[in-house]
């Protein structure tokens, strides 16, 4: 009798991006998950190159030709195309690191984006899918625009987007030109939200919709720090550079295996962005990974159990730690010029607590954060292993 597959069925929407890189990572070798496909959005750098570089990531961990990459949207649902920022990810929206190989394969394009996603979608049982969107909420929300029915079919959204601020977590949100702020794209708005305000807006005023998505806010993501110490975790494994003497003892940031020297690199130039834009000198945030940790909840009393990743939705210190559910709401007033330069609060992100026990957008405001890296850097192990035995191929 053929075993029973009880992974979590992910499809992954996003726009690589330094951050995104370890979305992937973690989607396609985390145990109990079984990614469905990948999407790509316009974001972090243009469309074009977000979907290079989501083809030169999966060539990087040996999944190029058993995961498949579909190419999204351009631009917003009603918005000019967004000229892409090159502050954070550089040019190429991957830049600091020559480590990135050649795609050995490319998108699919017979079908697009978002028919590839609900076809994925529909292919599993109801109530056990995840949608996890890492740039733009564009391609997500026009997912459930055109298939409504699929808001009922599906287990959840997941998303990384917003920052609300006023103490909703102890994060440093960052400085910039001394002025404290909340968004890191403006002082108000986070910039997936304000890439595409009106996506976000369809998907958090669908009731039902809502009631499935759990959002990942920079109040969240900046908790989690990149720090040396997960640097060198990354680099070196829990061995640590003392079990590796072959390796450069000058500082220099190579690791066990090529991959590992790639990701560091690109965390790098990721942390060199961060401290010099927003004054964050610690480490950088990694913010998209988290939004597919999320999907590793309410595992208890299921054969996944043990991959649980706790996120706490609940006020912390709080006695009671009943779950904390929330109404939001999005700016969509102003032009990504005015938000940029004109002090518009485009984009900005409104959470509101909902009475006890209704439904609405899940927030953490917490997790377990050394767990979160521990199972991180296992999936790079894993992906170590599938590189060393070649497993890159296609598929008889």
């Amino acid at each position: 009798m053929a075993s029973v597959d009880n992974r979590i069925p992910v499809w992954l929407d996003c726009d690589p991006g330094h951050d995104d890189t370890f979305a992937i990572l973690l989607a396609a070798y985390h145990p109990a998950i079984r990614i469905l496909g990948i999407s790509t959005v316009f974001g972090n750098a243009s469309l074009e190159k977000t979907t290079r570089n989501a083809c030169s990531i999966l060539t990087s961990i040996s999944r190029s030709h058993s995961i498949p990459i579909y190419i999204g949207a351009s631009h917003a649902l009603h918005r000019p195309t967004m000229h892409a920022p090159t502050d954070i990810h550089g040019e190429s929206g991957l830049d600091g690191t020559d480590l990135l190989p050649t795609p050995l394969v490319g998108p699919n394009t017979s079908v697009d984006a978002v028919t590839a996603m609900s076809t994925a979608l529909r292919s599993c049982a109801p109530g056990t899918a995840w949608v996890v969107a890492t740039g733009s909420f564009t391609n997500a929300a026009a997912l459930f625009i055109q298939h409504p029915d699929l808001v009922t079919h599906v287990k959840g959204l997941s998303l990384m987007g917003g920052a609300f601020g006023n103490g909703f977590t102890p994060a440093i949100l960052g400085t910039v030109d001394g002025v404290p702020r909340v968004g890191n794209w403006t002082q108000f708005a986070e910039f997936n939200v304000l890439a595409d305000p009106e996506a976000a807006h369809a998907i958090f005023s669908n009731r039902e919709l809502a009631g499935k998505t759990t959002l990942i806010p920079l109040d969240l993501t900046h908790m989690v720090l990149t720090t040396e110490q997960v640097r060198d975790l990354i680099l070196y494994g829990p061995e640590g550079k003392e079990a590796h003497p072959e390796l450069p003892q000058d500082g220099s940031h190579k690791g066990k295996t090529t991959l590992r020297t790639m990701l560091v690199e690109l965390l790098m130039f990721f942390a060199k962005t961060y401290a010099d834009v927003f004054g964050i000198t610690e480490g950088p945030p990694l913010h998209d990974p988290l939004a597919v940790a999320a999907v590793l909840t309410g595992l208890v009393g299921t054969p996944l159990e043990k991959y649980q990743i706790p996120f706490w939705d609940f006020t912390p210190g709080s006695v009671e730690k009943h779950r904390e559910r929330f109404e939001v709401t999005v700016v969509t007033e102003g032009s990504y010029e005015d938000a940029r330069v004109g002090g518009a609060k485009t984009g900005m992100t409104v959470a509101k607590l909902l009475p006890e026990g209704e439904e609405g957008v899940r927030i953490p405001r917490g997790l377990d954060i050394p767990l979160f890296w521990k199972v991180l850097e296992e999936c790079v192990s894993r992906a170590d292993e599938a590189n060393a035995r070649g497993e890159d191929v296609l598929p008889n």
